[in-house]
């Protein structure tokens, strides 16, 4: 399984490389997760990971954030560099340095169920930047009236559905202005009347220009929304593609094998709306993959 794959006409970015890993080895024991990852995803692109379960994507997403510590290899994100594999204090602060600049959404939600809404997106900005408490609470104001939940700024976790808690999850990773969004299958546990609110929310980021890498089952968002869409399987990089060429052209039969499984066949029922447009695949498999 080759990981040379030849780029995309065009990234739908920037000029700028805001994220670049190099040579990224994870093993967890004997099994080993990611096997010498390399790619660069630039200032402004949406780059949707697909694959399998096992396949590595989540795990990758986890040590661009040092949530997991990679044995070997390189990750940039601005002009901040982690050597993995170098423990010590230089490792450290370049480990803070990443995750300053990035903010992470998990698809378990994560948030603080003793907190308010608006408590739990101000945690971060008061804790770990210093902000101060006034300039973080209208920060939050701001920030859950651009995700619609400025109605529930003064309920618990308990007491809103699994897209708003989504949704104020997505406001607490944005409270910190990164520079990198990352999301590890964000609509994986909502019910499935709850998740184009969710995608539409992060529809709106991207079309305001926030750099993202996402983690998705959602095909229609993939399509509609990714600059660039690299398909993974057992800890390495297939395919990578536009989604259109990926979806309707893939050229490795394991990717052919994987979008088989998992796109709607002809006639099946599969829109999902979110800003007004389709976000279903709709179409029937290519002919290619058949």
């Amino acid at each position: 399984m080759s990981q040379t794959m030849p780029a995309p006409a065009a990234h739908g970015g920037s000029d700028e490389v805001l994220v670049e890993v190099k040579g990224l080895h994870k093993s967890f024991g004997q099994l080993h997760v990611l096997k010498g990852v390399d790619f660069v995803v630039h200032r402004g692109e949406v780059v949707v990971l697909l694959g399998p379960s096992g396949s590595g994507k989540s795990t990758l997403l986890r040590c661009i954030n040092s949530l997991e510590e990679a044995q070997q290899g390189t990750i940039r994100v601005g002009d901040v560099t982690v050597e993995c594999g170098h423990w010590g204090r230089t490792y450290e602060k370049s480990v803070h340095g990443v995750r300053l600049q990035c903010g992470m959404v998990f698809q378990d939600f994560n948030l603080f169920p003793h907190k308010s809404v608006t408590e739990n997106v101000v945690e971060a900005p008061l804790l770990v930047k210093g902000m101060k408490k006034d300039a973080a609470a209208k920060r939050a104001r701001e920030l859950l009236e651009q995700v619609g939940l400025s109605d529930r700024a003064e309920y618990y976790p308990s007491q809103i559905s699994g897209g708003q808690k989504q949704r104020v999850a997505i406001a607490r990773a944005l409270a910190m202005d990164p520079k990198l969004m990352l999301f590890d299958e964000p609509t994986s546990a909502l019910d499935p009347e709850l998740i184009g609110e969710v995608l539409l929310v992060m529809k709106d980021l991207a079309d305001a220009g926030m750099t993202m890498i996402v983690v998705t089952h959602e095909m229609g968002f993939a399509r509609d929304v990714a600059s660039r869409c690299i398909f993974m399987d057992e800890g390495v990089f297939v395919e990578e593609d536009s989604p259109e060429n990926l979806f309707f052209h893939p050229r490795h039969e394991r990717t052919k094998s994987f979008l088989r499984h998992i796109l709607p066949k002809e006639g099946d029922n599969v829109e999902r709306v979110a800003g007004g447009a389709p976000l279903g695949m709709g179409d029937e498999a290519p002919q290619e993959m058949k």
